[in-house]
């Protein structure tokens, strides 16, 4: 039983695969060179029509890329992706898929105190 479970850690450990700090610096760069964060915020957390990205599993972002790489979206709001998933080589597809699916919104802790002061909200 030990040896299973051990085998199981190990077989784990080898699937999920993490980027290296260089390729989540060069998924960063390029989500923020192709403008994604416009739409889709600075953290995958979606904005307006634009989908969350953030939360979503690798295996889900990584068919949609591929989808939108072929031509096919479900939206017609869907149809700007085309060009930018186009855009991607097999490998930076791969990587954006990880890059996004691991994703976390990061708010500093100050960010309350300096946006919501009696002086900058208008006292509501």
């Amino acid at each position: 039983m030990k040896h299973i479970l051990l085998l199981t850690i190990i077989i784990l450990s080898l699937t999920a695969e993490e980027l290296s700090q260089a390729e989540k610096e060069e998924m960063k760069q390029l989500y923020l060179q192709n403008a994604c964060n416009s739409c889709h915020g600075n953290y995958g957390e979606g904005m307006g029509a634009s989908p969350k990205l953030q939360g979503l599993k690798e295996k889900v972002i990584l068919k949609r890329l591929n989808d939108l790489q072929e031509g096919k979206t479900r939206t017609a709001f869907g149809t700007i992706m085309i060009s930018f998933a186009q855009s991607l080589t097999p490998e930076q597809t791969r990587l954006m898929a990880k890059y996004l699916a691991n994703l976390e919104t990061k708010i500093p802790e100050e960010r309350y105190d300096i946006e919501f002061t009696v002086e900058g909200d208008g006292g509501s």
